[in-house]
């Protein structure tokens, strides 16, 4: 199994009203919980362990988790509110606003975590759940505690509009790397987290600090991989873009589907990992994000939608 760490919350996604002004339709979303949909929908056992609210949007997410057979084992129930966003899309990515005060996401602490079981082989963070104490805290402590026995997977997903303290928020990021084998990172991430290193640079050096595979998303302009055997470069999809939401985390869910099906997700063969499944991982996480990008909201592909070679 795959357990996906992190925020599940309520996406507002403008429409125009009859009247010609602005309405807001809600949508479960949330990177992680994105990424958990999508993972589920690919074939993948998975669990998502989170803070969820018992409102009625918490019901909405509930449901959204169940109709995909995601494991509700370590989801953690409060009734405390469900974190909403608005969502602007005029730009050429999607712009948020988050209210999270106190929501039952954000709140999760160190005893709410389950003990997990044997069956979980990776774990999966990222985003603003590693912003906001005290889940940022709680998270990283679960990664450090788990990064020695499974394997740990990093979507930074960095949103700026949320973060404070910036430099709190890259020390974080920095103990994470070290705690991490996968990490995917967009273009906007690593201007935001390095602005003055290239992605290649940047790469190489998590690589010497033990991660096993860098990803790095330019939109567009395709994916590269970054790894002990060089770099590898894939193009993007050609397909028409209804919007971005949800595209960063159906790339990740499909490379991590695709290295599981190869049984790479593991402490015993995540060292094993050749040319052939880094390149098989990109193509189908680029065709899965294509997928999603051609229609709107965070809609990641089911299985069968894959086009099978």
């Amino acid at each position: 199994m795959i357990l996906c760490c992190g925020e599940a919350l309520i996406d507002l996604l403008p429409l125009e009203g009859s009247n010609g002004q602005t309405t807001y339709f809600p949508c479960n979303g949330g990177s992680i919980y994105n990424t958990c949909i999508a993972l589920a929908r690919l074939g993948d056992s998975v669990g998502f362990l989170g803070g969820i609210s018992t409102d009625f949007f918490g019901q909405s997410i509930q449901e959204g988790l169940q109709e995909c057979s995601v494991s509700s084992l370590y989801s953690v129930f409060s009734d405390r509110p469900s974190t909403v966003a608005f969502v602007k899309l005029d730009g050429p990515d999607p712009e948020y606003i988050f209210l999270d005060e106190n929501s039952a996401g954000r709140m999760i602490q160190n005893h709410n975590i389950p003990e997990l079981q044997d069956d979980i082989s990776a774990l999966h963070f990222g985003s603003i759940s590693l912003i906001h104490e005290p889940a940022a805290s709680t998270y990283e402590n679960l990664a450090k505690q788990e990064g020695p026995y499974r394997i740990i997977s990093l979507d930074p997903n960095i949103r700026p509009s949320q973060i404070t303290d910036a430099t709190l928020h890259l020390e974080r990021l920095e103990r994470m790397i070290d705690y991490s084998d996968i990490i995917k990172v967009s273009l906007e991430d690593l201007d935001w987290m390095a602005p003055n290193l290239s992605p290649e640079v940047l790469a190489m050096s998590w690589l010497e600090r033990d991660v096993k595979l860098v990803v790095v998303t330019r939109g567009q302009h395709g994916a590269s991989a970054f790894s002990t055997h060089g770099q590898i470069d894939v193009p993007a999809k050609n397909v028409k873009v209804a919007d971005t939401i949800g595209a960063g985390d159906t790339f990740m869910a499909g490379m991590l589907h695709s290295l599981a099906s190869k049984n790479k997700l593991s402490r015993a063969q995540i060292s094993h990992i050749d040319v052939d499944d880094i390149k098989e991982a990109l193509n189908l996480a680029s065709t899965a994000a294509a997928i999603t990008v051609s229609r709107q909201g965070a809609n990641p592909p089911w299985q069968h939608e894959i086009p099978q070679d």
